[in-house]
């Protein structure tokens, strides 16, 4: 079985900083302050940044600017600073002094880095050049087999290279280009997030759509797809984000001669907080566990023992390390086919746990993927599911493989081929709860008023195009929240709003009250609502009179020394009144004769 992938994501964001970028974003249509370009993108990479530690903690990111006064960068370049804070690598985890700090950086950048324009007439210095440069030198780390290298680049100048002209601009946008290109050539990915001016549209076709690779009707639809994903990065949620990727790779027995490769992915899985880590009180840094074997002899520090035993008839049995392994395996295969039943026979409560999804794979085992698609169009043509082995030490158990076709449409693949394995629950996972017969007579039966009510209140509160997705788990918002503030802190904890809180407003629509109305007349007659208050008034009543009761019963308890009276044993020669009045005052029971009232007392004081 092969380890999981080491699969990570690093991003370097290139931020523009010519005067442009902190004009106002919008049209100004008051006196109010409006909100440049430049805080528009900080907002953004600070939104996202803050859901990455929680979705993709592993991931690296780096911030840099491009066309500034001042320089930072240790290819010495002009235009060009690497933004980042103490204790940190400018390729890093993010943390929550990178977030804080960067967050507010608007209101320094000025007086600290400084903003300059773009390539100007008779400057030989190429700052998008210098940029890119830059970036890539920073992606340098890291395989680009199991990493993904992204350059982002934020910017609402479309023609950077405006203020030149002549082979000077001819000159400065082919090696622009192909320092573009021979990054893409070394498997990094360059996007750009284009911002538009409220005066003029950003004109792909001017520079960027040459440097991103974008041909034809792309280059139309590129700026709106782009607005989108800007603003998927400033409105995600707080999630944690699984990728679906190659979680591990299996080896399938079908029969001892025949073994085949698949690869299995984990496809739905459910979110949930993460796990705790302990950190330390003064540095703030995870603390790692280390196990020491002492020995009792000498009291000297000893290696892990490579042998562990077990006392078997007042002897030591002795067994290594492998011969343990050895024993706790039932099969030589980490999957291996049993036989075939028809799909019948697999029920929905069956599934007790997210399945996992396997396919093929011809990387050590050359012809995995024939057997595999043999296998799996027999499965589909006679219905049938295979039952397995599946032969994890820590829990063997029996799996069911279902066969499923590929599903595909105008927009492409929408459901792969490959089998799902559902993990098949032990004998005692499956409850057999009392089953209560009911009669004909005894069942109670909807008239056909009722039934036509019910459906008329149905179409009138039924949810349209209705997802899952659409509602964000409140509970992991406000702990994802909590976090967030404390880490950065932040005096008031976030609003976090409960999506899955039913809505008043639309249930006040006075179609959907008067539905609601009629179900009610119907199903529990018309002075449902009157008897319903007499009953809350009954209980109130109710209430009221316990109340009266536990306030007199105070006042008479309040009349005894009852430590007093236990000491001298005299408890005894009170009344059974006088003693409910002390259980009544505190809440204890009064049932029993006197002398379990008595011994109540006594243990309720501690005597």
């Amino acid at each position: 079985m092969q380890e999981r992938e080491a699969n990570k994501e690093m991003v370097v964001y290139l931020i523009d900083a010519s005067p442009k970028m902190f004009t106002t974003a919008t049209a100004a249509q008051s006196d109010e302050k409006q909100e440049t370009h430049f805080r528009t993108i900080v907002n953004c990479i600070t939104q996202s940044l803050k859901t990455q530690i929680i979705g993709r903690s592993h991931d690296e990111v780096a911030i840099c600017f491009f066309n500034t006064k001042e320089k930072k960068n240790l290819q010495e370049l002009a235009g060009v600073y690497v933004y980042n804070v103490t204790e940190r690598e400018p390729l890093d985890r993010p943390d929550a002094r990178l977030i804080k700090e960067f967050s507010c950086i608007e209101d320094s950048f000025m007086s600290n880095i400084g903003s300059r324009y773009a390539i100007t007439s008779g400057s030989r210095e190429n700052t998008v050049y210098n940029a890119l440069w830059v970036a890539q030198a920073l992606l340098r780390k890291g395989s680009a087999k199991t990493v993904s290298k992204r350059i982002l680049i934020f910017t609402n100048e479309d023609d950077p290279f405006g203020g030149i002209t002549g082979a000077v601009k001819t000159d400065m946008i082919r090696t622009t280009i192909q320092r573009a290109k021979d990054a893409q050539d070394l498997g990094l990915s360059i996007e750009l997030l284009p911002l538009s001016r409220p005066d003029e549209d950003f004109n792909m076709s001017l520079f960027y759509a040459d440097l991103i690779g974008l041909e034809g009707h792309e280059i139309v639809q590129y700026v709106p797809s782009a607005g989108e994903k800007l603003e998927d990065m400033t409105d995600q949620l707080r999630k944690r984000m699984m990728k679906k990727r190659k979680v591990k790779t299996l080896s399938f027995a079908i029969i001892d001669d025949v073994c085949i490769e698949v690869n299995t992915y984990a496809l739905i899985r459910p979110t949930v907080p993460g796990t705790v880590t302990w950190l330390d009180s003064i540095s703030n840094l995870p603390l790692k566990a280390e196990r020491s074997f002492i020995c009792n002899d000498t009291g000297a520090l000893i290696q892990d023992p490579h042998m562990r035993f077990q006392l078997y008839n007042d002897k030591v049995v002795k067994f290594s390390v492998r011969e343990l392994s050895d024993v706790k395996r039932v099969s030589s295969h980490h999957l291996r086919l049993l036989g075939f039943k028809p799909l019948d026979c697999l029920k929905d409560y069956h599934n007790l746990r997210p399945s996992t999804f396997i396919y093929p794979s011809d990387e050590q085992i050359f012809g995995s993927t024939r057997v595999f698609v043999a296998l799996h169009s027999s499965m589909l043509r006679l219905g049938r599911f295979a039952l397995a082995f599946y032969g994890n030490p820590t829990r063997p158990q029996l799996v069911a493989l279902v066969a499923q076709e590929e599903v595909s449409s105008s927009g492409g693949q929408d459901e792969p081929p490959g089998m799902h394995l559902i993990y098949l629950p032990y004998s005692d996972d499956v409850r057999y709860p009392e089953e209560v017969h009911l009669t004909s007579g005894d069942a109670p039966r909807a008239t056909d008023e009722q039934i036509k009510k019910a459906s008329n209140l149905l179409r009138r509160i039924d949810l349209k195009n209705f997802s899952v997705s659409q509602f964000a788990n409140p509970g992991l918002q406000k702990h994802y929240g909590i976090l967030e503030a404390l880490a950065l802190g932040e005096d008031e904890m976030p609003d976090i709003k409960d999506e899955t809180l039913p809505d008043e407003e639309g249930l006040a629509r006075p179609g959907v009250v008067k539905a609601i109305e009629e179900f009610k007349a119907s199903v529990f007659g018309e002075n449902y609502d009157q008897e319903e208050a007499e009953a809350a008034a009954g209980k109130a009543g109710t209430s009221k009179k316990r109340k009266a009761i536990t306030d007199a019963a105070s006042q008479k308890n309040a009349a005894y020394d009852w430590a007093d009276l236990a000491d001298n044993g005299k408890l005894k020669d009170m009344t059974v009144m006088d003693l409910k009045s002390y259980l009544t005052a505190h809440g204890l029971p009064v049932s029993g004769k006197k002398d379990a009232l008595i011994s109540r007392i006594l243990t309720h004081l501690g005597k």
